[in-house]
């Protein structure tokens, strides 16, 4: 199959443009980025989903999953996390669960119903961020 060189140079762009922003991040950063892809994902498969792309949807799902399992559950430290890291978890593997659900029965409410559970959790994330970063350049101003 034939790919243009204007398509092969955009995922190319896009390939080295989503590598530079995993190689400048730090761990905080890199979180807000599994958690954005997540909720990409999820609302990517709704979108094939609706449109009666069953492959689309499944390849969004499982790239969804993915994430789930490798970037946010692999990163959870219930040590050091206590409590809201199994907390964390339980969150997570209710999300595969309606995940794969929303797989098998072309459920496009089990797809919501995670983009409702995640994004609070994702939000929180980020303000996280802002705030740590305001205390950052508070700290640096004061010095």
């Amino acid at each position: 199959m034939y790919t243009p060189p204007s398509l092969r140079a955009a995922a190319a762009y896009k390939t080295v443009g989503a590598q530079s922003g995993v190689i400048g991040a730090d761990p905080h950063q890199l979180i807000v980025m599994v958690f954005d892809g997540l909720l990409q994902a999820v609302n990517a498969a709704r979108g094939a989903l609706s449109r009666g792309d069953v492959a689309g949807k499944g390849v969004q799902i499982q790239r969804a999953v993915r994430l789930l399992e490798e970037g946010l559950k692999g990163g959870l430290d219930e040590k050091r996390g206590g409590d809201l890291a199994a907390r964390l978890r339980a969150l997570y593997d209710y999300c595969i669960g309606r995940l794969t659900h929303a797989n098998i029965r072309n459920d496009a409410a089990a797809l919501t119903e995670v983009v409702a559970l995640i994004s609070p959790v994702a939000d929180g994330w980020k303000e996280m961020g802002r705030l740590q970063g305001a205390q950052q350049a508070r700290t640096a101003q004061a010095a």
